[in-house]
This record gives C-alpha cells, structure tokens and sequence, in this order.
C-alpha cells in the first residue's frame, strides 16, 4: 500500500541546501557529455539530403528517397526502448555513473563508422551498414536521455531540482546547436559537389572524437547521493525493475509516454525535421534554412534554463501551461509565414524555438513520477517506448502529409501542443515522488512509500 502526503505546487519544504561547487561540477560533465552524445545522434538528419542521394540508387523518386531516409532515421528511434530498458534495469539495480558512461561509448563508435562507410556509389547496396549504425545509436541515446535526467534529479539540492534538469536538458539540446552550427560551416566552407563527395564525412568522424573524449571526462562524476542510500539500506530493486514498474506505476508510465509524444513533436518537426522541410517545400537555400535553425535551437536551449528556472518558482504546472500554451501560437505564426523573407524567418524560427525550449518540464515531473528503487527504469520505459514510435514515425508521417497539405508541421505541432496543455492540468505535472526519503522536491513533491 502507498501512502502520500501531497504538497501544494511550488511549495519548498526541503533544506534549503544551494548548489556547491561539486553539483555545478556534476552539472556541467553531465550536460556536456549529453551535448556531445546527442550530437552524435542528430548530425544524420543534418545531413538526410546528401545521405539520401548517397546511399540510395540515383533513380530512385526524390520523395521515396526523402522517405527511406527518414526511414533509417527512424530506426534510431524505434532501437531506444531496448538501450534504455537494458541500460536502465542495470542502472537501477548496479548504478548510475556506470550505465551514464557506458551509454556515451556506445553512442561513439557507430558514429565514427558513419562516417566512414562506403556509399552506393562504391559498393552497390549500402543502405543496410548506415541502417545498422543507427541502430546501435538509438540503443545507446535510449539509455542516456532518461540516465542523464536521473542522475542530475538524485544530485542537486531539493530548491534546484527544477534549474538543474533544465540546464541538463540545455546541455542535450546544444548537441543539436552544435550540430547545427557544424553543418552551417560545411555548407558555409564547401561546395554541394565537395559537400556530397567528402565534407559530408567530416561532422560523423567529429562527433566518434567527441565521444571518445566525453567517455573520459564523464570518469569524473560520482555515484548520485540517491542510488548510494538505497545501496546501503539494501533498498536496490530486489525484482526485475521493469515488473515493478508495470504493475505498480501504470499511470506515471502513461502520463510520462503522452509527455513525451510533447517533446518529441517539438524537437523532431521543429527542430529537426524543419531544415530540411524548408529546403524541400519552400525552396530556402540549404545555408539560410541551417542558419535559423542554429538561430533556434540557441533559442531552444536559453528556453530550457528559463523553464527549469521559473519551474522552482511559479511552479511545473504553471510554466507548462504558459509555454505549450505559446508553442500552439507561435507553430502557426512560423509556418504560416513561410518562406517570408530571411528577416522573418530568423525573427519567427526563434521564438518557436523559444517555447520549444517548455519541453524541460517533461523530465522535471517524469523523474518525480516514479520512486528512486525504480526511477531509471520507469522513465526509460515510459519516454523510450513513447519517442520509439512518435519521433521515429512522425518524419515519416510529415513526408506522406505533405503530399497534400504544406502546412503539416504546423497542424502537428499545435495539436500536440494542446495535449500538452491538458497534461498540465493533471496531478502529476504539479507532484511526485521525492528525491530522497523526507525530502520532498521543490515544485511540489507527493512522497511516496
């Protein structure tokens, strides 16, 4: 039987313990091992137009193209739920640090291969080998995402618990910043012939070093204060965690999927999948569509301090009804407005990216959802499954929806917005389970037994 004492949100009745140097120190490995490891992950859809064309017979329809290559993309996501049930039942059960830095190794090694793989052009069918990598990545991001957020929530004091996702979900969506940023310089530095014959390379061999390195400096974290109590009271899942999980916490597994179908439509449709919508539908050189989307996503990731921020002070509830209250405004401001002029679309990408950034308030409630013994698995479960089938599908289901209307990502967007609204509006955006045993989180905690 679970007992709970629920309080109101924005109450803050844990010690008022601030950050110490040791928690900036585990804040900044973290959100920059997470910076480097995404990305890892997203350069492939920088780059989805020259891949397609490489990978693929130079016959081939452009769409059906366009759509196997979002096909592989995809694949990425639907491998995440068993990296992060795999990775997270041993995080629950031997530690966090060790899954944390395995994960980023995993992540490397296919990266760099990416870049090394042969095309169609030199040996015939070479879809399956860049297939075959992406599915080893999305193993490897199924156990970060949710290990990342895990081990921040367990470190940093109750009053920031809020601020510390949110600046570790800044540091993961500036892997996307940086991606961002290094296609801009190849398309910037090179030409689309020396792009498609060489240059293309480059950003994949970048992010295997990038990896190596974050390997090596993630040596440096500790065990989080959490999974060290639980060690030493024998409180460490007994069961498998992911049995626990789907018999006990049901609820928070479906509350924190429906969260995630949220981010997933904001990061993948706006962010990721929007350069190359604009170079495709409206016609904007690749350079300028790459430059406002670095534009974005910078904007992105100052949204997700702010939101981490205010979620100490106003509240969860509160700042994810104001900022997927603004997404659902600004998607169709954005994509009603294209392709406008190269002003316009800086000004508008960036304030779409703005409120984008609203998505750090789904790690903030989808830790405090489920009790420490099961926390690593039950987020992994709940947000790995979601994304699996929402953001490795949706690229996939805007290619086919373009077909007849060009506003697509706009009408996507909005709605899941909209969900996002109403999940503010439950229980679990403003409670959960606290951190520790008698230390309830900041925002509003429900402790849990």
């Amino acid at each position: 039987m679970t007992s709970q004492a629920t309080l109101p949100d924005g109450a803050q009745p844990a010690p008022a313990r601030t950050l110490g140097s040791s928690d900036y120190k585990t804040l900044g490995l973290s959100a920059l091992g997470g910076t480097l490891e995404f990305y890892d992950f997203v350069i492939y859809v920088f780059f989805a137009t020259v891949l397609g064309a490489l990978f693929f017979p130079a016959d081939m329809p452009d769409w059906l193209r366009q759509l196997q290559t979002f096909g592989i993309f995809a694949a990425g996501y639907l491998a995440r739920p068993v990296g992060g049930i795999v990775i997270a039942h041993f995080g629950d059960i031997f530690g966090r640090k060790r899954m944390f830095t395995l994960s980023i190794f995993l992540m490397a090694a296919p990266t760099l291969v990416i870049g090394l793989l042969p095309t169609y052009a030199s040996i015939g069918v070479a879809a399956p080998l860049l297939l075959a990598m992406r599915v080893l990545q999305g193993a490897a991001i199924g156990g970060e995402m949710p290990g990342a957020w895990v081990f921040v929530g367990e470190h940093v004091p109750a009053r920031r618990y809020g601020f510390g996702i949110g600046m570790l979900t800044s540091g993961i969506t500036g892997g996307i910043l940086l991606g961002s940023l290094v296609a801009v310089a190849i398309n910037r530095h090179y030409s689309p012939v020396q792009v498609s014959e060489f240059a293309w390379r480059l950003p994949f061999v970048l992010g295997g070093v990038f990896g190596l390195v974050s390997v090596y400096l993630r040596r440096f974290l500790h065990e989080t204060p959490v999974f060290k109590e639980l060690a030493g009271r024998r409180s460490v899942a007994r069961e498998m965690p992911l049995r626990t999980v789907l018999r006990e916490h049901r609820l928070a597994c479906v509350y924190v999927a429906l969260l995630t179908w949220v981010l997933s439509a904001a990061i993948v449709v706006v962010v990721l999948y929007t350069p190359t919508y604009l170079q495709k539908v409206h016609h904007i050189p690749a350079a300028l569509a790459l430059e406002a989307n670095a534009l974005a996503t910078l904007t992105l990731t100052l949204g997700c301090m702010l939101a981490g921020w205010a979620s100490d002070r106003i509240g969860t509830r509160t700042v994810m009804l104001i900022g997927w209250g603004g997404l659902f405004a600004t998607a169709y401001l954005f994509y009603s407005g294209l392709p406008g002029t190269p002003s316009t679309l800086y000004a508008h990408y960036a304030l779409v990216g703005l409120f984008v950034g609203t998505i750090a308030t789904v790690p903030i409630a989808g830790v405090r959802a489920f009790p420490a013994p099961v926390r690593f698995t039950g987020l992994s479960f709940a947000y790995n499954m979601s994304y699996a089938v929402f953001g490795g599908l949706t690229p996939v289901i805007l290619t086919l929806w373009l077909q007849r209307d060009t506003m697509a990502p706009a009408h996507y967007v909005a709605a899941l917005a909209g969900l996002g609204f109403l999940l503010a509006l439950l229980p679990l955006a403003a409670r959960g389970h606290a951190m520790r045993d008698g230390a309830a989180i900041a925002g509003g905690a429900t402790m849990a037994r």
